[in-house]
């Protein structure tokens, strides 16, 4: 079954265009959803907006839209009016400049889509554009209008096609600082760091999101197919949430021998600071 597209229109650069579609790279379709049912009749139920004030259902053909604007007074809009705005954004993706992919700090990226052409007769155009970001080895920064919204966005060549990442806006973003401001100092022992790096060290790999299961997902289905046979659920793990270390010197070793890794030679202030921190944890107890 082919995929619908998010959005139709044109990618352009310079005067370069071509015809462009724009698809969901994620699904949610495997995921378990339950419906909800009214538990005196088993039948499902069905969501209806009421009025705030006489408590009636609304007919369908009665919902329009309306902007609030003083006094719980609204300007009253239906959906022909608001498909009248249109701004080049919402047809067209102008590669405006152009970056580093690398540059963009992870925190402004949102939502991935796959672009491809539309047309044979964009195949061309398309592939230019594509390969030219490949070889200069950047990416292109645009803006679209999606579900009535204009979004900055993010283009760069991926396979034979390219991805879009709609970007946040920056006044959407909490700043770093904001948060991490409220952490404490404190001076790390070299030692307990390289033991930590240790650790990395032996659990290194590559990644492969093949590899992620979604446990909880799993869980559900064990309930839903138990339910279903009419037999007990599944037990629940009764693994207890880890707590604070005490002595981190020692679990930092005792994990790195765990995963067969060896620590290496102490410096010569580890042994004092592992002594003091060993009477701190004693004052704690």
């Amino acid at each position: 079954m082919a995929v619908r597209p998010a959005w139709k229109g044109y990618l352009k650069l310079s005067l370069v265009t071509c015809r462009v579609e724009l698809s969901n790279a994620t699904t949610q379709n495997e995921k378990v959803s339950f419906r909800i049912l009214n538990k005196a009749t088993g039948n499902t139920v069905s969501r209806q907006y009421v009025d705030s004030i006489t408590g009636k259902p609304v007919d369908e053909k009665n919902e329009i839209k309306g902007y609030p604007i003083e006094n719980d007074q609204f300007l009253l809009f239906d959906e022909e009016e608001i498909d009248t705005v249109k701004i080049e954004s919402s047809h067209t993706l102008g590669l405006e400049s152009f970056v580093k992919k690398q540059e963009i700090e992870q925190i402004y990226l949102d939502t991935p889509y796959y672009l491809t052409p539309a047309d044979k007769v964009s195949l061309e155009a398309f592939a230019v554009i594509r390969d030219a970001l490949a070889e200069k080895k950047m990416a292109g920064l645009a803006r679209i209008v999606l579900y009535r919204r204009e979004r900055p966005v993010v283009i760069e060549p991926l396979g034979k096609g390219m991805l879009l990442t709609t970007l946040r806006y920056d006044r959407t973003v909490r700043q770093p600082e904001t948060v991490f401001d409220d952490i404490g100092k404190v001076t790390v022992d070299d030692e307990m760091t390289e033991l930590a790096a240790h650790i990395i060290d032996k659990k290194k790999g590559k990644f492969d999101p093949s590899k992620f299961d979604d446990r909880y997902e799993d869980a559900l289905l064990a309930l839903i197919k138990a339910k279903k046979a009419g037999k007990k659920p599944p037990v629940a793990s009764t693994a207890e949430p880890p707590s604070n270390v005490i002595n981190l010197f020692d679990a930092l070793k005792k994990s790195l021998a765990s995963e067969g890794g060896k620590p290496g030679a102490k410096s010569k202030t580890s042994a004092t600071r592992h002594r003091t921190a060993k009477r701190v944890a004693g004052g704690r107890r």
